[in-house]
């Protein structure tokens, strides 16, 4: 998609506790004279593209779309050295880089909303509990508002996988063998029932795995080795806990059959003032391809009512 109302851009980042020099890459669709979504990316590291279906909501209801690559990936500046650096790779890096964003496209008059996936709600949570100036509205979808919950259910449904799958992962966890062909086709499974039911995955979610593929420093560093195994610096995160310092009003969205169940969204709707929650039928934790139309419905609704 080429035209005057859609462009790309790069923005000069002083990453904190970097001295390289480093940007963040962004695509904006629509003119910036009235509040856009900006879109916050999962992985950490699985790049905008996978989010690409946002854009229905410039084309339908002429809604600016800010999306970016977030560092560590993509089209923005990488930090293979500082691979398992866990003073680097930090809640305020990210946080530190959105706001510099937020500041180089002067939106804090004219205001924004965020719409954070997966990894990207964890980080819009923990940055509108920030109150930031100009945010007007806050989208959740399948991000957890607990890392030890979210490892919780992860647990209750790899127990509900096949026996013989189950016994393979559970084998090669033992042994730290991440990269076996075994591996790959035990978790298969896992991400067909609660990662992305489509089958094959969009051209863009398998986009976002070759990311992950092409640099995992992020990922590895506060995630660890897979969805369901959870071992990085982030393990213990508790975003919820600062949710009560969020001012704007909410929307949260999850998958019936999400990786992201609802015991790691419920304290969320707890703690936030103003807050909806939908959880949508036959999804799992790519809602919004699975269910695009109704997900896209729900987010336009909630971003343009008064």
């Amino acid at each position: 998609m080429s035209s005057p109302l859609v462009r790309e851009g790069e923005v000069d980042f002083q990453a904190p506790g970097s001295s390289k020099p480093c940007k963040t890459w962004y695509k904006v669709f629509g003119k910036l004279d009235s509040a856009p979504l900006i879109v916050l990316h999962g992985g950490p590291g699985a790049g905008h593209e996978y989010m690409v279906t946002l854009v229905d909501l410039y084309e339908k209801h002429k809604l600016p779309i800010v999306l970016y690559d977030q560092v560590g990936c993509g089209r923005s500046t990488h930090f293979r050295e500082k691979a398992g650096d866990e003073s680097f790779w930090t809640i305020d890096l990210f946080i530190a880089e959105l706001d510099n964003l937020v500041d180089h496209l002067r939106l804090r008059e004219v205001g924004f909303s965020l719409l954070g996936q997966s990894w990207g709600g964890i980080l819009s949570g923990m940055y509108a509990s920030r109150k930031p100036k100009g945010l007007k509205k806050l989208i959740i979808a399948g991000g957890p508002a607990s890392l030890p919950l979210y490892s919780k259910g992860c647990k209750y449904l790899l127990s509900q996988l096949p026996p013989d799958v189950r016994r393979t992962i559970e084998e090669c966890e033992r042994k730290g063998d991440y990269e076996s062909e075994e591996f790959q086709k035990a978790s298969a499974v896992f991400y067909a029932r609660h990662f992305c039911k489509l089958d094959p995955f969009p051209e863009p979610i398998q986009v976002g795995f070759g990311h992950l593929k092409e640099d995992p420093t992020a990922y590895l560093t506060l995630q660890g080795p897979s969805e369901f195994t959870i071992v990085g610096s982030f393990k213990d995160w508790e975003p919820w806990k600062e949710a009560h310092n969020i001012e704007v009003e909410a929307l949260l969205i999850n998958g019936d059959q999400d990786e992201a169940m609802d015991l790691c969204i419920e304290p969320w709707f707890r703690t936030i003032t103003k807050v909806k929650w939908v959880t949508l039928s036959n999804s799992s934790h790519m809602t919004h391809w699975e269910q695009r139309e109704r997900f896209n419905e729900l987010c336009g609704n909630f971003l343009l009512s008064e």
